[in-house]
């Protein structure tokens, strides 16, 4: 079953590598994944899709990381989930009218015109992408890009950077000295 997490996470060099290594560890394939900077100066969010039964033991593995602040899993919860990809097409004179008012339908834009090609930019949803993708493969499509899913809980439930920021406010107030282990997990200095 594809889970869906978003962990907010300090915005440091080689926290995406602790991330996609504890995946890889534990043997969980990485459907998606994408990052961003958040609202808060430091603190990057992570949208990650997986396919696995066992999301507790996941969630559970992202906590014990160096520089995770939170981590929730939205799957179950009422959420907005969305994708960017960006096709180029073949295109000529003849189908390029087609190709804009498909475009249209789906409520793509074209975002690049040339002789022999067009580029179509679509946000939406998966199957909305997966959709678009379907009835473009008869005119030839010569390049994609897409984006991983990126997610957010409806309403003003949900983590949030605010209780991110609060989190890193707190672990940097505590004081307690922790060490960096060489695979990304939280030791305690005594």
């Amino acid at each position: 079953m594809l889970n869906t997490f978003v962990v907010y996470v300090e915005n440091k060099p080689g926290v995406l590598n602790r991330v996609a290594s504890l995946f890889r560890r534990r043997n969980f394939n990485i459907e998606s994944l994408t990052v961003g900077h958040t609202e808060n100066a430091g603190i990057s969010r992570m949208t990650i899709v997986t396919d696995t039964d066992d999301s507790f033991r996941v969630e559970a593995n992202l906590y014990k990381l160096l520089n995770v602040i939170s981590v929730e899993n939205i799957t179950a919860a009422p959420s907005v989930c969305r994708e960017l990809a960006m096709i180029k097409v073949a295109a000529t004179a003849e189908s390029r009218t087609q190709l804009m008012q498909l475009a249209g339908v789906f409520r793509a834009r074209v975002v690049d015109v040339a002789p022999t090609a067009i580029v179509i930019e679509i946000t939406g949803t998966e199957d909305k992408i997966d959709g678009l993708l379907d009835v473009l493969r008869h005119y030839g499509i010569l390049e994609m890009v897409r984006t991983g899913r990126v997610a957010m809980s409806r309403g003003a439930n949900g983590n949030g950077a605010t209780l991110a920021a609060s989190a890193a406010a707190a672990a940097a107030d505590s004081g307690a000295p922790l060490l960096d282990t060489d695979d990304g997990m939280i030791a305690f200095s005594v």
